[in-house]
């Protein structure tokens, strides 16, 4: 019976959003010496963070999903800063360059496997990187 009472009691996460139409491989050529594949999978959002998923290799042979945290406070700092909100697509872009940090810093393929956090911080840093106003 403990069977069923998991089953029963099972916890679904709510489905993906932005899931893209058509599935697009970008690939990505870190400093940590290996080339990455990944796809953008959709984002959700979670208890103070919105997060956004990748199905990422690093051989072309093993897939996995990571995430990466984008903290509100974070956001919510650089909108009061610059009088503005920040645009879907300039959230999305502070979750690739911290998926792209990762890549560089991160030693071997499997440590992908731990979700990429970025620090609220680093929100206003990776913007300022990408020429966002």
């Amino acid at each position: 019976m403990r069977w069923l009472d998991r089953i029963l009691n099972r916890r679904v996460s709510e489905p993906l959003r932005a899931v893209p139409a058509v599935r697009r491989q970008k690939n990505y050529a870190a400093e940590s010496g290996y080339a990455y594949e990944y796809f953008y999978d959709g984002l959700r959002d979670s208890a103070g963070a919105r997060l956004h998923f990748f199905t990422v290799s690093g051989d072309r042979k093993t897939w996995f999903q990571t995430s990466v945290s984008v903290p509100d406070e974070g956001l919510l700092a650089w909108q009061q800063a610059h009088g503005r909100p920040l645009a879907d697509n300039e959230r999305y872009a502070v979750a690739k360059m911290a998926l792209f940090e990762a890549f560089d810093a991160r030693q071997t393929p499997a440590a992908m496997r731990d979700p990429v956090v970025v620090a609220p911080g680093q929100v206003a840093e990776l913007l300022t990187r990408l020429g966002v106003d």
